[in-house]
């Protein structure tokens, strides 16, 4: 071996462990033996870069390599304060997960909780039971989906204004696109709407169940964080108002729309009442709850007021009286008597503002100030019905059947319940001209200071007045 960076300290006295110390409190020690190999006396060690290699006069002796305990204290250092750093860190992000966790169980724990109240066990299964495979079949069934939130933010663009469409009771209504391409209108809750969690549950319940050509079809809805939110079919013809009150846009609808935008409505109506599996009270029917599909067919859409009856259910009374100022019937209003002919009521209003053009509220006599359903009493007593309709009606060929239809809708706003016909009797009024209609009597609120529309949202109060009615306990929207 070379003997590059050898010491060799000669003394008798060293003994084998002696070098071994000596190398050891040397940190450049790498290598060391006893310098008389008989004795095992003295001592030579090899520092840092020594080159061992091959020299016979080496041969035989014993060379003890030694690995330096180096001291590392400040690796040691780093490790302590990386870990006080790194603990407070791994804590938080432990609780982090444990409450987005915790977050993601009351969610869902929330979320089945309202499903069940929507719909039981069947909406629960329709829901999360699907899979890839049977989700066209689902919607072939028209069942009704659960979206995430995030999927209703890409399909509004994130709630922008460009794609609001409207602003109801129940809060904005935007367009969205689906990550298949197709058009929804979709309701979101807004904090400051007058409904709330049961309105969003009654419409879904309802939604989910119900299913005719002539009301709007629920594709689904979102109940995630604390959003409420329904989505609909869109429809690109907007609602009924949009036309109707519009004196640059009411030309659109000549009379075989109108006509069959009532017939729609009815038999809307009528499906509710009779023929659905829930038996269902509108409450809130007006020409702002109509909408338009492309080819201008009605569809009922808002079934947050909705009322729900029993199959042999026909009256009850309720405190809640909610709805829209104009519409209402009279024995709702004051006495919250809720049963099907408050709808026809509300239908015959709809009826005579959709021959007029004009809103149940709007002012025609200033010396006896009368609303539109009493206008339109004042001139069918005086034989002069047709002055009414709007002049795009005014044509010889169509003047009975609008005539019948002035009469069909003053029996419908007649003062009491009992007088009024049933949905079924409408109908058969509106398709068989040969059946003879009785001879309306005096209609609720023919008179009356006149007030513009209005919804009330979740308010209670002593006294309300709309054409001199008095109501205790109002929950109106």
């Amino acid at each position: 071996m070379s003997t590059d960076s050898i010491r060799v300290y000669e003394s008798e006295s060293l003994g084998g462990q002696c070098c071994e110390t000596i190398c050891r409190n040397n940190c450049s020690c790498e290598a060391y033996a006893p310098v008389n190999q008989a004795n095992n006396t003295g001592c030579q060690i090899w520092l840092k870069g020594t080159r061992f290699t091959e020299d016979a006069r080496l041969k035989g002796q014993s060379i003890y390599l030694v690995r330096q305990k180096v001291n590392r204290w400040w690796v040691w250092l780093i490790v302590a304060v990386g870990a006080s750093l790194a603990l407070p860190l791994i804590c938080y992000l432990c609780y982090a997960s444990l409450r987005k966790y915790k977050a993601e169980v009351d969610r869902k724990t929330k979320q089945m909780k309202i499903l069940h109240e929507i719909g039981g066990n069947a909406m629960i299964s329709m829901v999360y039971g699907r899979t890839k495979r049977n989700k066209k079949e689902a919607k072939e069934r028209h069942e009704v989906d659960i979206f995430s939130f995030e999927s209703i933010v890409v399909a509004t663009n994130n709630f922008s204004d460009s794609n609001r469409l409207g602003e109801g009771g129940f809060g904005p209504v935007y367009k969205g696109t689906l990550s298949d391409g197709q058009e929804v209108a979709i309701k979101r809750l807004s904090n400051s709407s007058g409904q709330g969690l049961t309105e969003f549950k009654n419409e879904a319940k309802l939604m989910a169940k119900l299913q005719h050509t002539n009301l709007v079809r629920l594709l689904g809805f979102c109940i995630e964080r604390d959003e409420r939110i329904l989505v609909y079919e869109y429809m690109p013809n907007k609602s009924l108002d949009f036309y109707l009150f519009d004196a640059s846009r009411t030309k659109v609808l000549d009379w075989e729309k109108r006509f069959s935008i009532i017939e729609g409505v009815a038999q809307g109506l009528l499906y509710l009442h009779k023929y659905s599996r829930l038996k269902v009270i509108h409450r809130d029917l007006k020409a702002g709850n109509i909408l338009l599909d492309e080819e201008m067919n009605p569809k009922l859409s808002d079934f947050g007021m909705a009322r729900i009856f029993g199959s042999r259910e026909s009256e009850e009374n309720t405190n809640r009286v909610v709805g829209t100022r104009g519409y209402m019937a009279p024995e709702y209003a004051i006495n919250g008597a809720v049963s099907t002919k408050i709808d026809i009521f509300s239908f015959g209003v709809l009826l005579i503002e959709i021959l007029s053009g004009k809103k149940n509220y709007s002012r025609f006599d200033f010396d006896c100030p009368l609303n539109l359903i009493g206008y339109a009493w004042q001139l069918w007593n005086n034989g002069r019905a047709l002055e009414l309709i709007e002049p795009a009606l005014d044509e010889p060929s169509v003047q009975n059947k609008v005539q019948r239809v002035i009469h069909i809708g003053l029996l419908c706003v007649q003062d009491q319940a009992k007088d009024r016909p049933s949905m079924l009797d409408v109908i058969s009024f509106l398709s068989n001209d040969y059946i003879q209609l009785a001879k309306p009597k005096q209609p609720a609120y023919f008179n009356g200071d006149v007030e513009e529309e209005s919804e009330l949202h979740n308010i209670k109060q002593e006294h309300y007045s709309a054409n001199y009615v008095t109501i205790s306990n109002l929950d109106v929207r």
